[in-house]
């Protein structure tokens, strides 16, 4: 650093302790940045990049930004990903000698903000801390506004890690190599997680400190290194006691369903798929909560559904409770609507940040529990008693709140007017004081006018030259001689002093001056109190939240017509849904009506539904809801049904629509492959399995053999609920040959109008995709229309591609005109065979279990196909051109046939 001038050597040597950070180094009134943080900081954010001499030759960059405005810019280099270090001036500049003392007070990172402006009301804000053991994970999450702290492990594997990130989403994670490197392995590609990695372990001794009732001895140590990795890292980066860290909330994972990122984002349970937007998920759907710390648990009971039966039915009797009875719902309502942030005012109140307007929306807030806590008493509900008995309504702290601080203080702590009158004797003596003096400083201004005869004279005051009189240039010779000691010169006029002006300034500046400091040494000393009381505050907050969410479940179950659900008794997997509904499509249908459908998975009918059926019928809404009924169900939400006799559900796997991972370089189909290879990997007998259009992607025959294997693996080897959907009608033959699986179609109505998808789930197998109607509904030309049309007329299934010994079932055009449900058509497949080898007899194809019976295959002549095709004619519901069209389109097959009739 030789040839620095000071400031610049004090500037190196505090930026060598925030390598990674953007260092904001406080000068007079900006924080300045130099070298590469300026040219970063002036690229992020747009400001101008200049230069100054640092005792070199050279200039070196510089930029900088208003302290009063850094807040704002502080944010949107957070947004992008940087750490910024804080640097203030830790000493009075008037008492300084030499280059005046600064430290690094505070580095913001993404998971350490703390400004409410920066982070939705709605959303938690987590860094997480891992660590890695013996084949153990250990997770612990934090987020810092509210002094929430949760911690949990697992076996070591990628999908697990992938399902806790799920959960949190943090923003930061903190741990060592191994543990780190197997977060960034499993984050979404388009997270925008800071990840650092730290080389020591953390000292557990911390811990003890941090929190003293916590008993360590119970956890693990691979949660222990966790929360002690992530303390350290906050007691580094915050530099100011955690005192809102005292307590833990440990959890098994297997306490709560996993979900993983296709399940979540196929049921769009947080945010829709198209635009990543919260509105049209579950989650929009359900919010309506008066909090917004009852927002952030609803969001965490929707990301980790119970597998505990008995917590789940006491919020469905609590749920119950309040559905029941509208008024006292109405009056919960409004009590909690005055409820302000308890948590992160709790957060603020421990950070040292919040001002007198916290603490007095903390009163308000206070004051509405007691009615809040006779309201759940008065609903007569074990759960809701149980919540109202937890809360502590702090009357000690709204109290002390009430007495201390005005009605309406100023924003800023400093310039007074936060204490309330009669709180402190000595700051109502100062204040007197300080109004006296002013009240004498009128009447000085009115002798003097008096005096002189000047009527435009006037006292005023300024921070620089404190009192003075002020007189027009005009009127100076009237002012007597000697008594007027000339302070300052303007344009139009001159400012004097006299000694008695000057004597009582200063007894009005001692008076103000120290009650300011009085007034901020209150405030400080009423806040540390109720820090002192922060773990009451936070179970208050815990169960204001609790009773927020469960009144949501009971306004939105109430407004959407949902029931109750029940479950299977005793070891019984069956599902039984009566006029089942989805809960966001039917809601974003409201000048429409909803189809409800049944659903029966039960071991006398089968477990497993063969769904085909056309696009657009609604095969995947209808999967899709069963799901939704069985995750809201154990969240403790009522379900959009008539009635729903439901199993416990362990995991909910689903596989819906197509999605390249063009990141990963996976195709649609791979991407399906993956995620059925993790189905069959953890599903288990109590699991629930969405797969929609199976087999896609590949070639036909591929596609139907994956398809069939995979049902038969389900079938034979899990035996799991099941929902499965293709466009491979050929394979409703399982139905004969499996005995939990059983067929099931969306019906469609056709007539000379064209085709109308009805929605309604019907026994039996469709035979036609429609993909044409489709394609016409889609508003392709007419001309490709009609041609896709003859095409399949004139190749029946248009195999193209397909040799003669291939015998599969054949689609013709009738299907178009034909009623929805046929008996199922069979499909055979060739053995394998040289090239040369005479044509051979077929099996059914069959992966796991034994081989069918051999089917003899056959050349139709084309009378006989003509024939088959004329026995499905539904001649009544033809049109005129249709009828003709078919007359031509067989003429024309059997003309180049060489057969004739």
């Amino acid at each position: 650093m030789a040839g620095y001038t000071p400031m610049m050597e004090q500037y190196l040597s505090v930026k060598a302790t925030a390598k990674d950070a953007l260092l904001f180094f406080r000068l007079g009134d900006f924080y300045e940045m130099f070298f590469e943080d300026a040219i970063t900081a002036s690229r992020e954010l747009e400001i101008t990049l200049t230069g100054r001499g640092a005792g070199q030759e050279e200039r070196i960059p510089m930029c900088g930004v208003p302290h009063h405005a850094a807040e704002g810019y502080i944010a949107r280099l957070i947004d992008k990903g940087y750490k910024v270090a804080v640097c203030e001036q830790v000493e009075d500049p008037a008492s300084a000698k030499g280059v005046v003392k600064r430290e690094i007070v505070r580095i913001v990172t993404p998971g350490t903000v703390m400004d409410s402006k920066m982070l939705g009301d709605a959303s938690n804000n987590f860094i997480v801390g891992a660590a890695r053991q013996s084949a153990r994970v250990g997770i612990a999450a934090c987020d810092l506004t509210t002094g929430e702290l949760y911690v949990t492990s697992f076996a070591e594997s990628n999908e697990a890690v992938k399902n806790i990130m799920n959960v949190y989403r943090p923003s930061e994670a903190v741990g060592d190599e191994a543990s780190i490197a197997a977060i960034n392995a499993d984050l979404n590609p388009t997270s925008r997680a800071v990840l650092t990695t730290v080389r020591e372990e953390a000292d557990l001794r911390r811990l003890a400190d941090q929190f003293p009732e916590e008993p360590w001895s119970v956890h693990e140590p691979v949660r222990q290194q966790a929360v002690a990795r992530l303390i350290s890292y906050l007691d580094e980066t915050q530099k100011r006691s955690l005192t809102h860290l005292r307590s833990i909330k440990a959890y098994d994972s297997e306490s709560y369903m996993s979900l993983d990122a296709f399940t979540r984002r196929n049921l769009e349970l947080t945010e829709t798929v198209r635009d990543r937007s919260r509105k049209g998920s579950l989650l929009s759907l359900l919010d309506r909560t008066r909090t917004a710390m009852g927002a952030r648990l609803l969001k965490r009971w929707i990301d980790q559904p119970l597998l505990n039966q008995a917590e789940a039915e006491r919020r469905l009797d609590a749920v119950e409770a309040l559905h029941g009875d509208w008024i006292k719902r109405k009056e919960l309502r409004d009590d909690l609507g005055e409820v302000y942030d308890l948590e992160r005012l709790a957060g603020r109140i421990a950070y040292g940040t919040a001002n007198a307007r916290d603490l007095n929306a903390l009163k308000n807030s206070l004051k509405r529990i007691p009615a809040i806590q006779q309201s759940c008493r008065g609903l007569n509900a074990t759960p809701l008693n149980a919540l109202a008995d937890r809360m502590d309504s702090c009357d000690d702290i709204a109290q002390a709140i009430e007495l201390a601080i005005a009605d309406e203080p100023p924003v800023t702590l400093k310039d007074g007017g936060i204490i309330r009158p009669g709180y402190d004797k000595k700051l109502d003596e100062l204040r007197e004081a300080s109004q006296n003096g002013k009240q004498w400083i009128a009447e000085l201004e009115r002798q003097e006018r008096e005096a002189t005869g000047i009527k435009s004279l006037k006292i005023g005051f300024n921070k620089v030259f404190g009192y003075y009189l002020e007189v027009t240039r005009a009127n100076l010779v009237n002012l007597p001689e000697g008594r007027y000691e000339r302070k300052q010169t303007l344009a139009n006029a001159e400012r004097y002093v006299t000694p008695e002006l000057k004597e009582k300034e200063a007894l009005i500046l001692e008076a103000e001056d120290r009650m300011f400091d009085l007034e901020y040494e209150s405030f400080i000393a009423l806040r540390d109190s109720i820090a002192g009381q922060m773990a009451r505050l936070q179970r208050l907050a815990e169960s204001i939240a609790a009773l927020d969410v469960l009144q949501a479940f009971a306004e939105a179950s109430a407004e959407r017509r949902y029931a109750r659900p029940s479950w299977t008794d005793g070891d019984g997997y069956d599902l039984t849904i009566e006029d089942g509904r989805h809960p966001v499509v039917e809601s974003v249908n409201e000048n429409g009506v909803f189809i409800a459908n049944e659903t029966s998975l039960t071991a006398s009918e089968g477990s497993i539904l063969l769904i085909t059926g056309p696009n657009m019928a609604g095969k995947s809404t209808y999967m899709r809801q069963v799901a939704m009924i069985c995750l809201m169900a154990q969240i403790g939400c009522f379900v959009p049904a008539k009635r729903a006799v439901l199993p416990f559900v362990d995991r909910i796997f689903t596989r819906i629509g197509a999605a390249d991972d063009l990141v990963g370089g996976q195709s649609t189909f791979m991407v399906e492959m993956k995620d059925i290879q993790v189905m069959t990997e953890q599903a288990t007998k109590r699991s629930l399995i969405i797969i929609d259009e199976l087999g896609r992607g590949t070639s036909t025959d591929e596609g139907m053999a994956i398809a069939q294997s995979v049902i038969e693996y389900v079938h034979n080897h899990i035996g799991c609920k099941a929902l499965v959907s293709t466009h491979f009608h050929e394979l409703a033959h399982l139905e004969q040959s499996l005995t939990g699986l059983r067929n099931g179609c969306m019906a469609v109505k056709e007539s000379a109008d064209g085709v109308t998808f009805l929605r309604k789930l019907v026994p039996g197998a469709a035979d036609s995709s429609y993909g044409i109607y489709c394609a016409q509904l889609a508003g392709l030309p007419e001309t490709i229309v009609s041609r896709a049309y003859t095409l399949l007329n004139e190749h029946g299934s248009f195999e193209i591609g397909l040799t003669p010994d291939r015998a599969v079932v054949k689609e013709t055009a009738a299907a178009y005109t034909d009623s929805a449900v046929r008996t199922p058509p069979v499909i055979v497949a060739p053995a394998p065979a040289p090239a040369s080898a005479p044509a051979q007899d077929v099996v059914q194809l069959a992966m796991f279990g034994e081989p069918a019976p051999a089917v003899k295959s056959s050349k139709s002549t084309a009378n006989d196909k003509l024939l088959d095709k004329l026995r499905k004619l539904d001649v009544m519901r033809m049109t005129p051109m249709q009828a003709l069209e078919w007359l031509n389109d067989a003429r024309n097959q059997l003309t180049e046939s060489g057969e004739h009739t």
